[in-house]
């Protein structure tokens, strides 16, 4: 992908995202950041050897977003407790992060280095948990969606 149409593919993923409804679940819409935050996290440690290193961006999206970030993974700690009780709470969110990351152990299932360079700096920029979600949706999915097939 050339710098001019990463640059364009990066316009237009902040243009689609910001046009995103704020009323997702918020249930859901905690593991949903958590999720998108460790694949994040996982695929640009992949990633950093290459050219298409993202830690910098990953970097920026953390800062950003740290308090939306946090809030998901204290409501997602919370929703755990409530089902499995306050001691097992902190050990069932480990679990689920680790089983999370292992998702993205061997890399991300359609998105490149390259791809997810361009999206992790995207979401540097993006505003609101809302918009968030709506990338996670598309960026956690199985296989890329025509509103991401300019990362195909």
């Amino acid at each position: 992908m050339g710098i001019a149409r990463g640059i364009a593919a990066a316009a237009a993923v902040l243009g689609m995202l910001a046009s995103v409804p704020a009323q997702a679940n918020p249930a859901t819409q905690a593991e949903k950041l958590r999720r998108l935050d460790i694949m994040l996290m996982v695929t640009g440690l992949r990633c950093r050897n290459t050219p298409h290193n993202f830690q910098a961006d990953y970097q920026r999206f953390t800062t950003k977003h740290i308090a939306s970030l946090n809030a998901a993974a204290h409501q997602l700690q919370g929703q755990l407790s409530a089902r499995v009780g306050p001691l097992q709470a902190h050990r069932a969110f480990d679990k689920l992060s680790v089983t999370m990351a292992n998702t993205y152990g061997q890399g991300h299932p359609w998105l490149s280095c390259a791809e997810l360079k361009v999206a992790a700096r995207s979401l540097a920029q993006a505003e609101g948990p809302a918009v968030l979600a709506e990338a996670a949706d598309q960026l956690l999915a199985s296989s890329g969606s025509a509103r991401f097939a300019w990362t195909r």
